[in-house]
């Protein structure tokens, strides 16, 4: 394997997870007393979590996928969010499967037809990214093309996405996993990427340019992860921080139209409370928001590693993860928005990318694989409920 590819593969995302998610078992998992309810019941006492979050200014949303779209995980989600992120349905290997593919929008579509059914707001990712790309590319399809052919290649996917889902779409992620600490230019931009190898670091602006051109009311981020504790391939917070606001400024100072930026929450367990410094991670979302950008957290969940077997203690500590983030991350009245990668257990990237030695199922998220609450629901609702308001980012369409 080459390095590229090494590098590939060590940021990957779940994209076998369609084929996996046919063999997922609905299987009832016992909870704590407050959480053993039938999910329909449950919807009968308690708000959904996106008029919590409306009630101080948030926007509370989650991801979701075609090939997640089972009768009792659609009712869920169509319930509790009232925004859509589009988990895998705009990624390369389901929107241009292969080098002589033609876009395939029928995915997209669909994710897209379910979110205005539920009267959602649309956050639609990403247009350029070194992932997502599936079996169908190889590394010389990407890393060894002319400086001509990559940007024919790479503008003329994002002119096309962008332009069959203008007005849809509420917010584009238009660079994600951009910058880095190491492997990186003076501005903070990542080399490692087929991208900055083929046209160099100006494909970043020009994708925000070509994003305001084809869709101008809809909302453009940046998107990046690893700023709370060392992270599972040991950078330090710190330091991704510091290239991240780089990136950033260097954007800003050419006139891009970088307009929001998005935070990637996803946790880890494991001596989260040891290791996540609140004064520092404070901060830095300050310091984002006194450039003028709000903050959206776009991916958020929190790993179990390292958490017992036994579903009790480990559902409690999981929600004393959510708790302490949410706590210290709301504080800021620049962060508009909080979205889950993903609300069931049923449907999660870590039980297949991350699968933990003991063979239980990850438990990272709100509900668990019946769609009942967990105590990770009741800490995203209190904290919602003990936030400061703020003026809200987007008007919601529920």
């Amino acid at each position: 394997m080459t390095e590229s590819a090494t590098h590939l593969d060590r940021r990957s995302v779940l994209l076998g997870a369609a084929g996996a998610a046919a063999g997922l078992a609905a299987v009832g998992t016992p909870g704590l007393a407050e959480a053993a309810v039938d999910a329909d019941r449950a919807a009968t006492w308690r708000p959904p979590l996106w008029r919590q979050a409306a009630r101080k200014g948030l926007v509370f949303g989650s991801s979701i996928a075609t090939w997640q779209l089972d009768q009792g995980y659609s009712t869920l989600h169509g319930r509790e969010a009232g925004l859509l992120f589009t988990e895998d349905d705009l990624l390369w290997y389901q929107l241009k499967p292969g080098p002589d593919a033609k876009l395939n929008f029928k995915p997209g579509d669909q994710i897209v037809d379910v979110a205005e059914q539920n009267d959602q707001l649309v956050l639609a990712a990403h247009l350029a990214w070194d992932e997502g790309f599936g079996e169908g590319w190889g590394d010389d399809d990407l890393w060894n093309l002319s400086t001509k052919d990559a940007k024919k290649l790479l503008y003329g996917v994002i002119r096309r996405e962008v332009s069959h889902y203008k007005g849809r779409v509420n917010g584009w992620i238009v660079a994600n996993e951009v910058s880095d600490p190491e492997e990186a230019d003076k501005y903070g931009f990542r080399t490692n990427v087929p991208w900055y190898s083929t046209i160099g670091r100006g494909y970043v602006a020009e994708s925000f340019h070509l994003a305001k051109e084809h869709d101008p009311k809809a909302l453009r981020l940046i998107n990046e992860f690893g700023f709370e504790t060392v992270n599972e391939y040991g950078d330090r917070p710190e330091a991704r921080r510091k290239a991240y606001l780089k990136v950033i400024d260097r954007l800003l100072d050419q006139n891009v139209p970088l307009q929001a930026v998005g935070i990637q929450g996803h946790l880890l367990a494991d001596g989260f409370h040891r290791k996540f410094h609140e004064k520092g991670y404070r901060a830095f979302l300050q310091e984002i928001a006194d450039r003028g950008l709000p903050i959206l957290i776009t991916e958020l969940d929190v790993l179990d590693e390292g958490l017992p077997k036994a579903m009790g203690p480990r559902d409690r500590k999981v929600a004393d993860v959510y708790r302490h983030y949410l706590d210290v991350t709301l504080d800021v009245r620049a962060v508009k928005a909080v979205i889950a990668f993903g609300l069931s257990d049923r449907y999660t990237w870590l039980d297949e990318d991350q699968p933990r030695a003991d063979g239980t199922h990850r438990r990272p998220l709100a509900f668990d694989r019946s769609m009942r609450p967990k105590p990770a629901y009741w800490a995203i609702s209190r904290a919602f409920k003990n936030a400061p308001k703020r003026q809200q980012l987007w008007k919601l369409k529920k």
